[in-house]
């Protein structure tokens, strides 16, 4: 895309050199824009493809500045290091390491872990949420890193390249519009005096003794207009042929917007993915650290991840569940169906409650554990309840002639 914007200012350059005799008409540009705005002159019209290939070039332009500013945000919050970042990559330097949100906070745990007693079941704590904050940090440096490469530095090339140019050549577009405005207005100035001229030597002459005076300078006005008029068309022609020549240049970078569009598109498809990747990072480290802590107590804290719940049709029973459905999977804690210091149940003698059963939406794919929990399948439809005595995180799940254990997370309860 560069390639033809040398080329054009070449030879637009050499066209300028050669030219010296136009100058007086290009100089008075300044002028013709001035008179433009206070609509004392004609302006030439670009055709209407040329002004939605503008358009459309401008828009890109500031919602790509909106989205580059936006993510920048989203990566780096704080925005003291963000104008640190800025000041290095302005500065050709490589951006110093930097310890994020979740390593910081392992560090701490890590601390305060060994000073209170690493061996409590308190330091153990600590120490286990640590190890998760520590790799949820990684992740997220490894998320802004990907992103960063995969999507903000093509952004930024296309304002700082691409952009830069086609301003450029708009620019140049734009002085030769206001050149060819010029020779036009020029031209038809010197038109209008040669007639004028042309007019007054048609006039019936008197006998007075300077009758052949008045006829030769008539005569000399005419001639000298008409050669004004000649110098003008071909300042006029010259000028047309340049403006056509940078609008062709600028229409063609305009059109390479498509091209633009393209490569952030794919960019966006990877920034997606990267994000993607981090979130189920996050995801399964802080489900191993549930499920760590869980084992250790016995139970693991019902709801943690529960990022959106509604509220439940009636309950099943006294314990059954109270949301219906969740935005992230949680697994919950792996209980027997029977209370404490009660042998667990069969679950081929395990028969539906009298109050009645319910069907359930599976919202994500979920992997049985054991024999007593039943495998489940996005979307697919299941019918669940609830036995006394259960864990309130787990529901009966059947399917066919297969039963066994479902977490309630999995699941969207229907009416």
């Amino acid at each position: 895309m560069g390639g033809w914007c040398h080329e054009s200012l070449r030879a637009i350059s050499h066209t300028w050199i050669v030219r010296p005799e136009a100058s007086s008409c290009f100089l008075s540009a300044p002028r013709e824009f001035t008179e433009e705005k206070f609509g004392q002159a004609e302006k030439t019209e670009l055709d209407a493809h040329f002004e939605n290939l503008l358009a459309r070039a401008d828009s890109t332009k500031n919602w790509t500045e909106k989205i580059l500013r936006q993510t920048e945000v989203l990566l780096q919050p704080n925005p003291s290091a963000r104008v640190e970042e800025f000041l290095y990559e302005k500065l050709d330097r490589k951006v110093p390491s930097r310890v994020t949100n979740g390593e910081l906070l392992a560090q701490y745990m890590a601390e305060a872990a060994g000073e209170l007693g690493p061996t409590t079941p308190y330091g153990k704590t600590l120490l286990k949420v640590a190890e998760a904050e520590k790799q949820l940090g990684a992740a997220e440096r490894d998320f802004i890193h990907t992103a960063s490469i995969s999507f903000l530095t093509p952004l930024r090339n296309f304002l700082e390249g691409d952009w830069k140019t086609i301003s450029k050549e708009r620019r140049l577009l734009q002085n030769r519009r206001l050149d060819l405005d010029a020779c036009k207005a020029r031209l038809k100035k010197a038109k209008a005096a040669e007639a004028k001229a042309t007019c007054e030597g048609d006039t019936v002459p008197d006998f007075q003794e300077t009758r052949p005076r008045n006829y030769i300078l008539s005569a000399s006005a005419s001639a000298l207009w008409n050669d004004e008029v000649d110098k003008a068309e071909q300042e006029l022609r010259v000028a047309q042929t340049e403006f056509d020549r940078q609008a062709e240049v600028t229409r063609l970078l305009l059109e390479g917007i498509s091209s633009t569009h393209v490569n952030h598109l794919r960019c966006l498809h990877e920034f997606v993915k990267s994000q993607t990747t981090y979130y189920a990072q996050c995801y399964r480290h802080m489900l191993d650290l549930q499920k760590q802590l869980g084992s250790s107590q016995g139970a693991i804290f019902p709801g943690t991840f529960v990022g959106t719940t509604e509220p439940a049709s009636p309950p099943l029973s006294s314990t059954s569940p109270t949301t219906a459905a969740a935005t992230m999977p949680v697994v919950p804690s792996v209980a027997s169906l029977a209370p404490p210091g009660e042998a667990s149940l069969c679950l081929e003698e395990v028969a539906p409650p009298a109050s009645g059963t319910r069907k359930a939406r599976v919202l994500y794919d979920y992997e049985a554990a054991d024999s007593s929990e039943l495998a489940l399948l996005a979307d697919e439809l299941i019918t669940v309840y609830s036995l006394p005595g259960m864990d309130p995180d787990w529901l009966i799940g059947e399917r066919g002639n297969k039963k066994g254990k479902v977490p309630v997370t999995y699941l969207e309860l229907l009416s």
